[in-house]
């Protein structure tokens, strides 16, 4: 590069962010601390690491399987929401009480189509027993086994446009992010505010004890007092603007590390047992699905959902008959 070319460059003016990236910036501001912007050098220093999140929620949501049809008809025909439900009544449980589904329902959009999607999300529980098995000719009924089931089955964003569910997704993803940064400073603040009552409470016995003749105990707590103080002086350090914008940096440039997707693949069959045979198409099937890690530290296996807008409005009706009975009785 000539002398010419990079004093040009050094006097071009900056690319503006994207669009996308402005409004990142903006929820940056609302989710995590207001004084961020006021930072030297905030949007030069956050605009990489805020690409760098965006494209890896990108990328996950990019990564989901589906959309899969989660109905009554679905849970006898495809192995993998068979295993997803006990029986057949759960998934209309499921629709009737979702609150995202009801409320998607009482959008006059609702009825742009005659399906929906949205985002299914599981968690994965597990079991040891004791049961019957065919081992050899014989058939046993001491056998260990190991039983794989899911609950807390849920629906997010509901959308008659798939398009839309996942944009929606990929900004949830986002904001997920920034929510879990915000939750290390609370806890930061949290500290520093247990800090101060341990020091105030420190320096009221310390001055119970000065009027004693000094001595040892004197000494020990002068000491406590001093690594207290030291402790709130490196807090208040971490919590200033300018070393919360360093540490959101550091964060969004390693997204995978709180927030992630794990493949997995298990061979269960139709009474949710784990096989350690080959799936036969029959009986045993193996599934493969990712699950997410959330921020309440706990697996979710995730996909995209296809849901009849009919069958889910009689759910929604079926359980409000369950509760207005439950009520009268």
């Amino acid at each position: 590069m000539s002398l010419l070319s990079a004093v040009t460059d050094l006097f071009r003016p900056a690319v503006p962010p994207s669009p996308r990236v402005q409004a990142a910036f903006a929820r940056v501001a609302e989710l995590v601390d207001p004084m961020l912007p006021a930072v030297s050098g905030y949007e030069k220093h956050l605009a990489g690491p805020l690409e760098h999140a965006l494209g890896y929620c990108d990328g996950v949501i990019d990564a989901l399987p589906g959309p899969f049809d989660i109905d009554r008809a679905a849970f006898s025909a495809d192995p993998m929401i068979h295993a997803f439900f006990a029986t057949a009544d759960d998934v209309g449980q499921m629709l009737g009480r979702s609150q995202a589904v009801r409320d998607f329902l009482a959008e006059p959009q609702c009825w742009a189509e005659d399906h929906f999607y949205a985002l299914f999300a599981a968690r994965r529980q597990q079991k040891n027993q004791l049961g019957m098995a065919q081992q050899g000719e014989m058939i046993r009924n001491d056998v260990p086994q190991t039983v794989v089931y899911f609950r807390d089955q849920t629906l997010v964003e509901p959308c008659c446009r798939l398009e839309t569910t996942l944009e929606s997704l990929r900004e949830r993803l986002f904001v997920s992010l920034l929510l879990t940064f915000r939750e290390h400073v609370d806890a930061l603040r949290a500290e520093r505010e247990g800090l101060r009552t341990d020091a105030s409470l420190e320096r009221a016995h310390l001055n119970i004890v000065r009027g004693k003749a000094p001595g040892e105990e004197f000494a020990v707590h002068s000491r406590h007092v001093e690594e207290l103080d030291a402790r709130l002086r490196e807090m208040a350090d971490l919590l200033m603007p300018e070393q919360q914008l360093a540490a959101l940096c550091a964060f969004l440039s390693r997204p995978e590390q709180s927030l992630g997707l794990t493949p997995t693949r298990i061979t269960i069959d139709r009474l949710g047992i784990v096989s350690e045979q080959s799936a036969d198409g029959i009986n045993v099937h193996t599934l493969n699905f990712p699950e997410l890690r959330g921020r309440d530290k706990r697996q979710y296996a995730i996909m995209l959902a296809r849901i009849p807008r009919e069958e889910a409005q009689a759910a929604v009706e079926a359980v409000r008959d369950q509760q207005r009975r439950y009520m009268i009785i």
